[in-house]
């Protein structure tokens, strides 16, 4: 999972959930001196902009019901053959502009202008270069953009999803 992010990764931020807080998971975070933090328990705000989006990556495209572990390396596939390239890509993420109130308070504002892809939010950052792992460029992640249009790529990772799903529910 870690490798096929194009970026290195310095900062691992999680819930108190048994799934990130394991002996496997900070042995792995501390071989590849990545920094592990955590959430405070019973706290869901301190992480809410990955809580609401793992809650529409998961509620809306793998639904409410349990899935036996038997088709965890068919989600897996599903995720990196199409969809995570459909959220990183061509799915657009709301970004807060922050303004100060007449109280001198700081707002978090959701503007037209703010909603891109993580990728699009990625290549604003001045020298977005930097962050990228050796051997990886911002025009390599062009040709991936491009590879498919928003619509295109919306089709492909639903078709993709029904596959899936007609899979498990014919186990």
């Amino acid at each position: 999972m870690i490798a096929s992010y194009p970026f290195r990764i310095l900062n691992f931020h999680c819930d108190n959930g048994s799934e990130y807080i394991n002996q496997k998971v900070v042995e792995m975070l501390n071989r590849l001196l990545i920094k592990l933090t955590k959430s405070r328990p019973r706290h869901s705000n301190d992480n809410v902009l990955i809580e609401t989006k793992n809650g529409w990556v998961v509620r809306k495209w793998l639904g409410y019901s349990h899935i036996k572990k038997e088709h965890a390396s068919g989600i897996n596939d599903f995720y990196f053959a199409c969809f995570n390239e459909y959220l990183n890509f061509h799915r657009p993420c709301a970004f807060p502009s922050e303004v100060i109130d007449s109280k001198g308070k700081i707002k978090k504002k959701y503007y037209y202008q703010d909603y891109q892809t993580p990728y699009e939010k990625l290549k604003s950052i001045p020298d977005a270069q930097k962050y990228l792992k050796e051997g990886i460029t911002l025009e390599m992640l062009d040709i991936i953009e491009r590879r498919y249009t928003d619509n295109e790529m919306a089709e492909k990772v639903q078709l993709a999803r029904d596959k899936l799903f007609d899979k498990i529910l014919a186990a």
